[in-house]
């Protein structure tokens, strides 16, 4: 086929290349997409000489604008930290209480607080602190070590059942599984315990089976819990008379506490957070639970 063919309908010439009986045409790059390649070409030609680029084995080039995320993001966080001094330094000079009087200082305490909280403990807890299953809910009143800015600091510093030397410990015995109890005596003082909580469960049919409970409880569980039940927070040992629960308040589920026993274990963050961090963390904390002790 003749290459310099030219094409009756159009008037252009065609390539001489034909596919299926069709002829391609010689039609050229459009003047638009030719200015558009070239610019960009020449944009990053520029910016090769401009920014840092090419690796050179441990190295790179540095452009001559001298720029890199690193010293920005360096740069951003030292002015964000001079912002914040002023109001970092009366937080790590005033008590709790006078942090907690101040409207002012708590709202910086629940900004802060917020974000140490997502970055740090929403992940046991939720971002709402209300915890989920065998993590506690932090915005209840019921605080198994303690509810005040004072214990929570404790808590955040040194963990529970952590590495730290002054770490919290706590642990539920498994009563059943180290047969300290027998079966019957775990049923029945785990019926005793569910209706603590919960009136409904004592029924004419079961009253000889929790004053049963009531007796392995006397001689098994008070020394953490109390003679109340109401828990010990020097221990750890959390309420048994309300209606929160951290491993479940159904009846099985408190079986298979009693049976199997339970260890919770939170981490000590003295490490990686500061303790004015940490001091507003707990104050964050302690204001969820709308600041009950």
């Amino acid at each position: 086929m003749d290459v310099n063919e030219v094409d009756p309908v159009s008037g252009r010439k065609t390539t001489g290349h034909i596919w299926n009986g069709i002829k391609e045409l010689d039609t050229p790059i459009p003047r638009g997409v030719l200015l558009f390649l070239i610019a960009t070409h020449v944009f990053a030609v520029l910016w090769w000489v401009l920014l840092p680029t090419w690796p050179l084995g441990r190295t790179y080039t540095k452009g001559v604008l001298g720029i890199d995320q690193k010293t920005t993001v360096e740069a951003s966080l030292r002015d964000s930290a001079a912002l914040r001094l002023p109001w970092v330094k009366l937080i790590e000079s005033r008590s709790y209480d006078e942090i907690r009087a101040d409207e002012r200082l708590m709202a910086f305490v629940r900004t802060n607080g917020h974000q140490l909280f997502g970055d740090n403990c929403a992940a046991c807890h939720g971002r709402d602190g209300k915890g989920r299953e065998n993590y506690p809910d932090l915005t209840d009143d019921d605080w198994i070590w303690g509810g005040t800015p004072e214990a929570i600091t404790q808590t955040l510093t040194v963990g529970v059942n952590s590495r730290h030397p002054e770490s919290r410990m706590g642990q539920m015995p498994a009563f059943g599984r180290d047969e300290m109890l027998d079966r019957q005596q775990v049923v029945d003082v785990a019926t005793y315990v569910a209706s603590l909580s919960d009136p409904s469960a004592s029924t004419p049919d079961n009253i000889a089976q929790i004053d049963r409970g009531r007796e392995v409880f006397q001689s098994t569980c008070v020394p953490c819990h109390g003679e109340d039940a109401r828990g010990n927070p020097e221990l750890g040992a959390p309420n048994l008379t309300d209606d929160r629960w951290i491993y479940g308040g159904s009846l099985e589920r408190i079986i298979a506490t009693i049976h199997g026993g339970r260890e919770g274990h939170m981490p000590t963050w003295d490490e990686r957070l500061t303790p004015t961090q940490i001091k507003v963390l707990a104050l964050y904390v302690n204001d969820l639970g709308k600041g009950r002790p």
